[in-house]
């Protein structure tokens, strides 16, 4: 469902009378067929395995029995698989099909979208005669699919059965029997365990708490009727910014607000923000004895930890702790009690003086779940306003809100691509300087940053630490021009203007095109680090048979500055053209550079082609000049990445290229492929990015490695 562009209220009206579907409804049903071209239709998937479709189709289709008997179902605990375990009446063969409202709700609470939106469609989903009202059996099957989606999801459900029950309760205020469409958005928006499941979205009001279920592994108490929360699956609700716990049912009993993301003038600046916190034994500060649970408060800013007698025994100004240097303070002078959500039109920053604020771009979709864990993280340790969320908008925001401050500093959280993207949006501002933290796999500009190659969960204040001691330094950015031959010649779009780590033709960008092509077409099979690095072994074999790029020399000219380069004498299946000294992953291409004999130091040149003086040459992400490399095939890149061979052929170093082809061939511009007819390619170079670099990683040990 994540990589599916469609929504359930568009597949659903395939089905209706005259739809394009419709021969496989009757009634309110749909038999298995049109059960298996729903899933296939909505999840955009041709192929779906026809036992995990009979079994899900069973799952619903025993709905009414299911919920008479539990007995007559058992749902398996792996998330891909529901199982079904028959008995009775639940067991005979059934050809009446299933509910499509009932598929259809369940699908919808588990999708992303507005909880609003949400709410309104499957009321008029269960509203069959379009009158504007739902009757209590009606209400009553909607929140069983509620139930069951949030069971699927590891919530205890029986912490949220009388929650929703108490909500039914509420809505039917003059317990008529029926529900009109106010008083079912009026009761479930203000339903905080309902609004989580249904996916709710972080609120501009300061002090609202941002909820999520989550599984406790210790003794945690609700911090709302301070007893200790139960049960096996996702016990309570927890606050991303602030922690502060509570159990499902308490939620709606007006908890203490979460912390502030402003001061409301300059004088609070430095002044402590206390909020409730379960201090797990902490010593207090100021007395040193430790705190007890749910008697203590914890200062949103310093992390200071005291005891509710202590805290104004202690000193009263706030030097913003560990974290001084990245914290963001807004002031809000202009606050107007009487409308609270206008104060984010008069919000002021005012930095800490000497410091450089952070702000904090994190690509939830990155490295699988790693970048909502990691958004989670800096939503607590900072200012949740200086931390963006790319799939809400992008950059823009983020930037907009930052645009008056000249003294601060960027973190990307996510891959490559997502630091491009980055780069491109400060493009024509004052360019801050910009820290990586790699999520996914690849990485090659975080490596040459010293970042590393992926995140391995390593503390994040850690990190913070490290950023604050980072090195400024600058890195060259390419603008490349694709122009076709025949511009009537179709092709696929080229997906960036700009190298911010490589170009190549061939051999890598066919394995990589092949690669991303069958993750577009099955998504699902690409859901992990190890998963993507077998699939990239197996295409890098198969073209290793096919050897599709050979002769790569017949089918295109170099020049560099308008010097010809000579490749008659190598047999190529690939060429790749440098920036950083990573690439696919960790592999450097260009190798090991030998100190020059007693050789003078020489000016540098627009370009250099001579073998002998090639081996002298360094690369240098900031010497704007770009390193030409030639790859014999997957073999040889297979052996530069494992470090059984040096490096690729060094063809030259240059300022400026200009590449022909006169055929069809594999192109990727930092890790993006594409398949490009015959073409002109020019790159020279645009300008230079402001980049963090880590401090080198100090030897763990005698037998440490480089």
């Amino acid at each position: 469902m994540e990589y599916s562009s469609l929504r359930v209220k568009d597949v659903i009206k395939e089905f209706h009378p005259g739809g394009r579907l419709g021969q496989h409804s009757f009634g309110e049903r749909v038999d298995a067929v049109g059960f298996c071209l729903f899933l296939k239709t909505y999840l955009e998937v041709d192929e779906f395995p026809e036992d995990f479709c009979q079994r899900l189709f069973r799952y619903f289709q025993h709905f009414e029995n299911a919920t008479k008997s539990i007995s007559c179902w058992i749902l398996c605990p792996t998330p891909t698989c529901l199982f079904f375990l028959s008995c009775g009446a639940a067991s005979q063969e059934c050809n009446r099909g299933v509910f499509l409202r009932d598929v259809s709700c369940y699908f919808s609470v588990l999708e992303e979208g507005q909880p609003r939106e949400k709410l309104e469609f499957t009321f008029k989903l269960y509203d069959k005669d379009g009158n504007g009202l739902l009757d209590s059996s009606e209400v009553d099957r909607i929140i069983t699919q509620m139930m069951r989606a949030a069971d699927y999801l590891g919530w205890d459900v029986t912490e949220i059965r009388p929650v929703l029950k108490d909500m039914m309760t509420a809505i039917d205020v003059d317990d008529s029997g029926t529900v009109t469409l106010e008083e079912w958005l009026k009761g479930g928006m203000n339903n905080v365990p309902l609004l989580v499941l249904l996916g709710l979205k972080m609120t501009e009001r300061d002090g609202q708490h941002i909820w999520r279920m989550k599984h406790f592994n210790k003794p945690t108490y609700c911090s709302v009727c301070q007893s200790m929360l139960l049960g096996l699956g996702k016990q309570g609700l927890c606050c991303t910014c602030c922690k502060y716990t509570v159990h499902s049912q308490c939620a709606n009993k007006n908890p203490e607000p979460c912390a502030r993301t402003f001061v409301k003038s300059k004088k609070e600046v430095a002044a402590h923000d206390w909020i409730r916190a379960d201090c797990n034994s902490t010593k207090c500060q100021v007395c040193h004895k430790k705190i007890k649970t749910l008697v203590g408060r914890r200062c949103v800013w310093c992390q200071e930890m005291r005891h509710d007698e202590c805290l104004f025994s202690g000193l009263s100004t706030c030097e913003c702790g560990p974290l001084r240097d990245h914290i963001l303070i807004i002031v809000n002078e202009l606050h107007n009690p009487s409308d609270p959500n206008l104060f984010c039109i008069f919000l002021q920053i005012v930095p800490i003086p000497d410091t450089h604020p952070l702000l904090v771009f994190v690509n939830p979709k990155s490295g699988g779940k790693q970048g909502e864990r990691v958004l989670r993280k800096f939503q607590h340790l900072l200012n949740p306003r200086q931390v963006y969320n790319l799939s809400n908008g992008g950059p823009a925001p983020g930037l907009h809100f930052f645009r008056n401050l000249h003294k601060y500093r960027i973190l990307v959280c996510g891959g490559d691509g997502t630091v491009g993207w980055i780069l491109d949006a400060i493009d024509l501002q004052v360019r801050p300087p910009v820290a990586v933290l790699p999520l996914g796999t690849g990485n090659d500009l975080a490596r040459c940053l010293r970042w590393g190659g992926g995140y391995e969960g390593t503390d994040l204040r850690e990190i913070l630490k490290e950023i604050e001691a980072g090195e400024l330094v600058s890195m060259d950015r390419w603008s490349i021009r694709v122009i076709p031959d025949d511009p009537q010649e179709a092709g696929d779009p080229v997906p960036y203007e700009i190298i911010n780590n490589y170009f190549s033709i061939g051999v890598d960008a066919s394995i990589a095109h092949r690669f991303h092509s069958m993750r577009e077409k099955h998504p699902q099979r690409f859901n992990s680090r190890m998963k993507n690095k077998l699939w990239y072994f197996e295409f890098a074999t198969s073209e290793t048979i096919s050897a599709s790029c050979k002769k790569l020399k017949e089918c295109l000219t170099i020049e560099c500055c308008g010097r010809s380069v000579d490749l008659s004498s190598m047999s190529l299946e690939g060429i790749a053209v440098l920036n950083i000294p990573s690439m696919h992953g960790g592999s450097n291409l260009w190798g090991e550079s030998k100190k020059p004999d007693s050789v003078p130091e020489m000016e540098p040149s627009e370009v250099i082609t001579d073998p002998e003086l090639l081996k002298t040459i360094s690369q240098d992400m900031s010497d704007k000049r770009l390193e030409v490399v030639g790859l014999e095939g997957a073999i040889e890149m297979g052996q530069i990445y494992t470090r059984l061979k040096s490096a690729g052929h060094r063809l030259a170093q240059t300022s400026q290229i200009t590449i022909r082809t006169i055929k069809a061939l594999p192109m990727q511009i930092d890790g993006e492929p594409w398949m490009q007819p015959p073409c002109t390619i020019h790159i020279i170079h645009k300008n230079q990015a402001n980049m963090l670099m880590a401090a080198p990683t100090k030897p763990s040990g005698f037998f440490h490695l480089k």
